[in-house]
């Protein structure tokens, strides 16, 4: 494994969402003197927060500003051991609900699903609901999907690559690759699964994971089963007081250890010397030194700074390739009152259009010809379920906190001019959710805040998609964007938009594999 040659006593890490935390955190745990230096005034990034203020100017809550399911807190635990850190060590703590359901699911035949990450009673519900066949299936395709991942995660996942040739690079690559040969890994998601399952609701369930990579099921990559086994068998996860509380935590850590935090400072430029970045520079003139360096920011961001700091096209993207999806996600409140006569009481609710091949088709078109949904299917999140000290108290109203999501195409596919669109269309999803069985939600739905492709985008997302380059073959593994920049020898990029991809999970491993560019492997 190559690793940044020469000095590396200090290093500078650009960005405070996981990425950069885990990065800032394992250097610390090898000894290194860290400065992470983040452009917002909070951490987290993706998992950061959106401050929500009364009509008197009083803080009301906070929202979860992106990621809303957690899978493998055990990488964020491993972050922090790093430093002897652990979840109750750190201000504020993290203290997690597994969430059961993890998913309630609903179909646009009336039908319901719960979805358990424990296997007798996701068994016994796919039973009541499906089936003894498919109750069996369902076990069956369990073990597969730990299969794929089990030959995966450490080899694929977890592990810096040089080469495709790493990809038979020793004997347990060679061994690795081989059973995912045989799994049918390098095939597609959606027909492998569709060897365990006939019921097209089960379907859905274990290959909805494939948006995440950017891809309709038909076309993802089986490896991609990972995901759905990280989703429906490892079990989904919430922190008390919200997502933002892993980021914050993992900042305190890194504080607490001797690392340097700089909030609200923005960077500029890199100087370079002899092909070695020596320093970043601040929007407001300060100069901040350095041995290695690590950017954490989305792909445009970083080709921006490397642009400007004369690197060679070697060392940064010609184009994106294929870009994932967008989202379009509508945060605000509701009144306990209706929230209380909905369909179902969950963390997260998957409420699926019927016409599920056709939105994919339409949301991953590529250039210029995606549309938005025609019959929807969306992330309803309301994480007051779990904690109740989320809700909130409006105009002297109980209410709970709730986020729509709802996948939509990126700007390449679709140019549309969200300024004018974002409010009609969210009438539009509130008016078909009431539909559904969300009584009273278009009316009493309190808008705080709204993401769309645009805003996205002006944030420095690429195609104003937070989740980043695709996962088609050529940019997956040792085929993604490199995390060692050609042309300065000492920068390593971290971050979804590098290997090994897009998720909490893997942007977390991303900041440790990144950091051991820095410091060669540690405890491996």
């Amino acid at each position: 494994m190559r690793t940044v040659p020469g000095r590396t006593d200090s290093v500078v890490v650009v960005g405070a969402g996981l990425a950069g935390l885990a990065a800032g955190l394992h250097l610390l745990g090898a000894g290194k003197k860290v400065t992470i230096v983040e452009r917002d005034d909070t951490v987290g990034g993706r998992v950061g927060v959106y401050p929500v203020t009364d009509s008197d100017g009083t803080h009301l809550y906070d929202i979860d500003n992106g990621a809303s399911v957690l899978t493998m807190p055990n990488l964020v635990l491993e972050a922090l051991a790093a430093v002897g850190a652990d979840f109750e060590s750190t201000t504020p703590p993290i203290r997690l609900t597994s969430l059961s359901p993890s998913y309630h699911t609903r179909y646009a035949d009336g039908t319901s699903i719960d979805v358990y990450s424990d296997p007798e009673a996701m068994a016994a519900e796919v039973e009541r609901t499906c089936g003894t066949a498919e109750a069996q299936g369902y076990r069956d395709l369990r073990r597969w999907l730990a299969d794929i991942f089990d030959a995966e995660f450490d080899r694929f996942i977890d592990s810096n690559f040089d080469s495709p040739l790493d990809l038979v690079g020793s004997k347990a690559a060679i061994t690795d690759t081989a059973t995912l040969t045989k799994l049918g890994g390098f095939g597609r998601l959606g027909p492998r699964v569709d060897r365990f399952l006939k019921d097209t609701r089960l379907r859905r369930v274990f290959t909805f994971q494939a948006l995440y990579a950017g891809m309709a099921p038909q076309k993802a990559l089986a490896v991609y089963g990972a995901i759905a086994h990280m989703d429906t068998s490892l079990g989904v996860f919430f922190p008390e007081g919200g997502m933002a509380a892993i980021g914050r935590a993992m900042a305190d850590a890194f504080v607490t250890a001797g690392g340097t935090l700089e909030l609200g400072t923005d960077i500029v430029d890199i100087t370079v010397d002899r092909g070695r970045a020596d320093a970043v520079l601040t929007a407001d003139g300060r100069r901040i030194a350095c041995d290695a360096l690590i950017l954490t920011a989305d792909l445009p961001v970083v080709d921006r700074l490397l642009d400007r700091a004369a690197v060679s096209k070697k060392g940064r993207r010609n184009g994106y390739g294929v870009v994932s999806p967008s989202a379009v996600v509508a945060h605000g409140t509701v009144p306990v009152e209706l929230t209380a006569s909905w369909p179902a009481r969950a963390h997260h609710t998957i409420d699926f259009g019927d016409e599920w091949a056709e939105t994919f088709r339409r949301i991953t078109a590529r250039s210029g010809k995606g549309s938005l949904m025609a019959d929807p299917s969306l992330l309803i999140t309301r994480p007051s379920v779990s904690d109740s000290g989320l809700e909130v108290v409006r105009d002297g109203v109980r209410s709970e906190p709730v986020s729509i999501l709802a996948p939509c195409p990126n700007l390449d596919s679709a140019p549309l001019a969200w300024a004018e669109l974002a409010q009609p269309y969210l009438r539009e999803i509130l008016a078909t959710l009431e539909g559904r069985g969300y009584t009273g939600l278009a009316d009493a739905f309190v808008l705080d805040h709204i993401d769309t492709p645009q805003t996205w985008a002006d944030k420095g997302m690429l195609s104003g998609s937070p989740f980043s380059s695709a996962h088609v073959f050529r940019q997956t593994g040792p085929f993604r964007r490199k995390n060692m920049v050609a042309g300065l020898d000492n920068v390593v990029l971290a971050g979804s938009g590098t290997t090994p991809g897009v998720g909490v999970p893997t942007v977390l491993v991303s900041g440790k594999l990144a950091a051991e560019r820095v410091t060669g492997p540690q405890g491996r």
